[in-house]
């Protein structure tokens, strides 16, 4: 049954508005709140499926009220009851987040119409952030280990903010994972998390790549093409290996993260945009910005948050639980099913130089299952590990 509150100050409105409603649909329960307050204090003990509110209200008026509920919770849709000298502040209740609004005296069809597709809505948001939740799965941060558990609890703090984050470890060791588990956690998860590899791009290609360009801009430039900036709004950008930007490129991003805003290459227009950055590189910027090959005031701009992940050679100890989850994972995507290791070849896999973490590991689980016997021995380490 969908719960559905109408917050209105004005009785006969109020009541009319519950009785088209309830009349509707068996399906709906409908409540009702003669001000703001009382509203936001239902909100507390029960969950709304909708809420209509009206913009004109004594105590509070219905935009402070539809920034309290989004700022609660973003999912829940919100209709605007508007009188006809409301309609101006209607429209800004959109850039808010408000899901439409209805004028007074209310147009049946156009109320019902308003309440199915805000119905829709909300359980498509709470489908995609199941979905989300079970893709998420893939990002899975696995082992218990000091260093891991002190990432765990930074994420836990960091993630609902908007502080950016930069994340520093030698390749392989999961900097992706954080970024992930961090646009995940955050406020931020209904919208895309955009990832660029920026060793990846050549350097006269990675401003068109974050900026985008406009026809004719360069060879090659044959129509106007949003940036990875433009496609992350309202959500996060993972700038990968950022420490293998050029210097004009790291120029263009400091002036994003001060101004909120870009222009794509070869226009002059700005455009507003809002992200969160979250970055990661392999490389110490320190000496990188002592050679001149990083610039200072980016790295404080992007440094307000340090999370340095861990060597997998300094967390040994997650090692059994790494493997367990990779030979789970590897045999589900083989279609074949578990082997098990016995206890002498984990120690045997403790025991190595894994210089290149946890990509290098689950390399050799990989190799190890499909190589390897039925159960996976000491011997079929020593043989397929190529350690």
């Amino acid at each position: 049954m969908s719960k559905i509150l109408i917050i209105e100050d004005e009785a006969a409105i109020r009541r009319v508005l519950s009785k088209i409603i309830a009349e509707e649909s068996t399906s709906y329960q409908v409540f009702e709140a003669e001000d703001g307050l009382k509203g936001l204090e239902m909100l507390l003990t029960e969950e709304f499926d909708l809420i209509l509110c009206d913009i004109k209200m004594p105590k509070m008026d219905g935009v402070e009220v539809l920034e309290k509920i989004k700022k609660a919770n973003p999912t829940i849709p919100v209709v605007m009851i508007s009188g006809h000298g409301d309609l101006e502040t209607a429209v800004n209740t959109m850039r808010l987040g408000a899901f439409d609004y209805i004028s007074k005296p209310p147009d049946l069809n156009r109320l019902l119409n308003t309440v199915r597709n805000a119905l829709v809505r909300k359980d498509l948001v709470v489908e995609n952030k199941r979905l989300k939740k079970k893709i998420s799965k893939r990002y899975e941060m696995i082992g218990k280990s000091q260093g891991i558990s002190k990432i765990k609890n930074m994420i836990e703090k960091v993630a609902p903010t908007d502080a950016r984050v930069l994340i520093t470890g030698p390749n392989g060791t999961g900097k992706e994972l954080v970024a992930h588990w961090i646009h995940e956690k955050s406020n931020r998860n209904v919208a895309p998390m955009v990832e660029v590899n920026c060793a990846a791009i050549p350097s006269e290609l990675i401003e068109s790549e974050l900026f985008g360009h406009v026809k004719g801009s360069f060879t090659g430039a044959n129509k106007d093409r949003a940036g990875k900036f433009e496609a992350a709004n309202n959500g996060t950008v993972f700038l990968d290996e950022i420490g293998d930007m050029s210097l004009s490129a790291q120029a263009k991003v400091l002036r994003a993260l001060q101004e909120n805003k870009i222009s794509r290459v070869g226009s002059d227009k700005d455009i507003q945009v809002n992200v969160r950055v979250v970055a990661a590189t392999n490389k110490d910027l320190k000496k990188q910005i002592a050679a001149g090959n990083f610039r200072e005031d980016l790295y404080h701009r992007l440094a307000v948050i340090l999370i340095a992940v861990p060597k997998l050679n300094d967390r040994r100890e997650d090692i059994p639980l790494l493997v367990d989850y990779f030979s789970k994972s590897i045999a589900k995507e083989h279609g074949t099913a578990q082997k098990k290791f016995t206890l002498s070849a984990i120690e045997i896999l403790k025991s190595y130089d894994w210089t290149g973490n946890i990509r290098e590991l689950r390399n050799v689980i990989e190799r190890l299952l499909i190589l390897g016997g039925s159960e996976i021995s000491e011997s079929d380490v020593r043989m397929f590990a190529n350690k």
